[in-house]
């Protein structure tokens, strides 16, 4: 094929491709690491020259890689990207003047000669966009700079084969491929008779003073008769920079290869310009990608609709916290909550509550233990559940909730144990001391397995069991209890209650000294439910007073996981007297007491109590030597703890003063 005639050149441009995993990693970048900062960032992309393929310029996951891959056929462009924070900026930008921006920066290597040693600097591309990281939606435009002078005309386009002989072909393919990464874009092909060689760009100085052997060579990345992008920039450099050129006929190849490395579909043109070109710094700079319907105008990724909508549902499900690091609270810690492992005893309406709001903070490990089923009157309280779960009988509460927790986030490890909380005062039958040992050894396991345990039961006793075994293992316990319209909430400690004493502090009481539920307690717990009306053994509060309580009893754990000394946080006796306790968060206090009906909140702090039935040192001690023995004397029998840790003693005395004021009052 030979064609003679004299007309402008066309070039072909590039044609943008995003591989979705562009969108991934820059997701992940904006929200983690750029945050507001709109700085411009170096990326890479690349493009192929071979004809099956395309003029496709291809940027993916990879392209924020500090170094580009390598592919055979490939060459990498080194990049910009610039990700506006807002659509109304993305809009208004001026495009021509950032465009010649962009240009200036390749002009003052164009113009030092600073490409000839790397002419694929020569080559760049420039990406402006937005992410609506809500929606998924990604707007973006590419650019291709390249100045728009000098103009060029096409004297004569030819088959290479009519040039070269297959023989020739073969061995410049061959140099071709030796030559370095940076130089493949644009090369020299020098011809001597029958002998062909690549040559560098940086040789043309050699070459120069006779180049009538001499082609100049680029990767073309066309499958059609005109030739690519590329060429537009590597004429204006040469004639920029060799004034020689100008005015005489240029024979340029553009290299295509098949999927087999032949370059036998290789095009030479004979191109001419008849004017000597503006100066480059002085030149426009053109090269805006036009989008599907043939505009100068950004394209749009909706990456919702292509998504796997599991992964879609994850990655939009912590956006809130995410994007609490960028301004509001930077030094966040948001993998910490994703890493931590929650058991919530209790899945009623404080369970549900409390799961909601881990979800909502992004905890993704959570296991239910409840013996309950779903009653016709639990759903319009107890948010987990709906209809469905009362039918049949009701479904366990355990697995109903972990099941309907999955619901809403399929990717979130959620776990549902039906089973009884022995409790003491609740004596064990022999029929039953099997499944109770069964019990007594899941529970055990779960919170070995689990780094926070909510305590979210009905009853007081119920919770007896859980707090001893987590002040045991030294696990985190928030515990949440109901009132009518009242609600506590607080956090226990795990250090010695012996060592209470030898950290006396007027201000603050440290973390591990802090008391459990029952160190305020002067009796054991019984059973609570013996003679109770309907009214007494439901819990019957005021709707609100569950949410508000789950709400603050999640706050307190992610102010705890939050602060620098965690599980050992100390919590002041009055909060406004140290700012230098406060966590990233803030205070994490011990106990926060709500009432409802006067809408207030106090923040007590109260020491470990060295009598207490469930965290005292000898009730540990107990269990330690005696496991699952000293267990069922407890739940056989309603005073034993208070035998050992003391309490009957405080008691009779209590009542001995009691008599003694009384006797001085009648000798009076």
């Amino acid at each position: 094929m030979s064609e003679k005639n004299e007309k402008i050149i066309q070039y072909v441009p590039f044609n943008s491709f995003v591989n979705p995993s562009f969108w991934h990693a820059l997701t992940e970048i904006k929200l983690n690491v750029d945050k507001l900062n709109e700085n411009t960032k170096q990326i890479f992309g690349r493009y192929t020259y071979r004809n099956d393929i395309g003029p496709v310029f291809e940027i993916d996951g990879t392209s924020f890689n500090k170094t580009p891959d390598y592919k055979h056929t490939y060459l990498n462009v080194t990049g910009t990207i610039m990700n506006k924070n807002t659509v109304e900026d993305f809009k208004s930008l001026d495009k021509a003047a950032l465009l010649n921006s962009v240009g200036e920066i390749i002009a003052t290597g164009l113009i030092n000669k600073s490409w000839i040693e790397s002419p694929i600097n020569l080559l760049n591309f420039f990406i402006l966009s937005f992410a609506d990281l809500k929606k998924f939606h990604y707007y973006y435009w590419f650019a291709f700079p390249t100045p728009n002078e000098p103009t060029v005309y096409l004297k004569q386009r030819s088959d290479l084969t009519a040039s070269f002989t297959q023989n020739q072909l073969e061995i410049i393919a061959h140099q071709h491929k030796e030559l370095h990464e940076t130089q493949k874009c644009f090369f020299m092909i020098k011809k001597q008779e029958e002998h062909v060689k690549v040559l560098k760009i940086a040789d043309i100085e050699y070459v120069l003073n006779d180049l009538d052997d001499v082609y100049f060579a680029f990767a073309d990345p066309s499958n059609t008769e005109n030739p690519g992008w590329p060429l537009r920039i590597f004429i204006a450099a040469l004639l920029e920079n060799y004034e020689q050129l100008c005015q005489s006929d240029i024979r340029v190849v553009g290299v295509r290869c098949d999927r087999n490395g032949s370059i036998t579909n290789s095009i030479l043109y004979v191109i001419q310009t008849t004017q000597k070109p503006q100066a480059v710094r002085k030149s426009a700079w053109v090269g805006w990608e036009r989008n599907s319907k043939g505009n100068f105008g950004p394209k749009l990724a909706n990456m919702s609709a292509s998504m796997d909508p599991v992964r879609l549902a994850d990655a939009s499900s912590d956006l809130n916290i995410r994007l609490m690091k960028w301004r509001l609270v930077p030094d966040l810690n948001v993998d910490v909550m994703k890493d931590t492992k929650c058991l919530l005893m209790g899945a009623g309406t404080l369970g549900c509550h409390v799961a909601r709001n881990l979800l909502a903070w992004g905890f993704r490990h959570l296991t239910f233990i409840d013996n309950g089923k779903v009653s016709f009157s639990n759903p319009t309280r107890q948010v987990l559940f709906n209809y469905e779960d009362c039918l049949n009988g009701g479904q366990m509460k355990a697995s109903a909730a972990a099941h309907n927790l999955r619901k809403i986030l399929p990717t979130v490890e959620a776990t549902g144990l039906p089973m009884h909380i022995p409790m003491p005062g609740h004596p064990v039958g022999d029929s039953l001391k099997d499944e109770t040992i069964r019990n007594i050894e899941l529970i055990v396991k779960s919170i070995e397995e689990h780094d926070v345990i909510f305590l979210l039961l009905d009853t007081r006793e119920a919770r007896w069991l859980p707090t001893l075994l987590a002040a045991h293992y030294g696990k985190i316990v928030i515990n949440a209890a109901l009132g009518f319209d009242s609600y506590l909430v607080m956090r226990h400690g795990v250090g010695l209650a012996s060592t209470a004493g030898t950290h006396i502090n007027s201000t603050h009481v440290p973390g591990s000294q802090l008391g459990c539920y029952f160190c305020n307690d002067v009796t054991a717990p019984g059973n609570s439910l013996r003679d109770r009306t309907l009214d007494q053994q439901c819990t019957v509060t005021r709707p609100g007073v569950a949410a508000i309580a789950g709400a603050l009893a999640v706050e307190i754990l992610v102010g705890l996981l939050q602060h620098p000394l965690r599980i050992d946080a100390p919590a002041a006796y009055n909060q406004s007297d140290d700012d230098t306790l406060n966590g990233v968060l803030g205070i994490v206090p011990h106990t926060i007491r709500g009432f409802l009906h006067s809408y207030q909140n106090v923040t007590p702090t109260c020491t470990k109590f060295q009598q207490c039935i469930a965290c005292s040192d000898i009730v540990i001690q107990k269990y330690r030597e005696e496991g699952i023995q000293f267990l069922f004397k407890v739940f056989n029998s309603g005073t034993y703890l208070e035998e050992i840790t003391g309490l009957s003693e405080l008691q009779l005395s209590a009542e001995m003063s009691e008599i003694l004021t009384f006797s001085d009052e009648d000798q009076e």
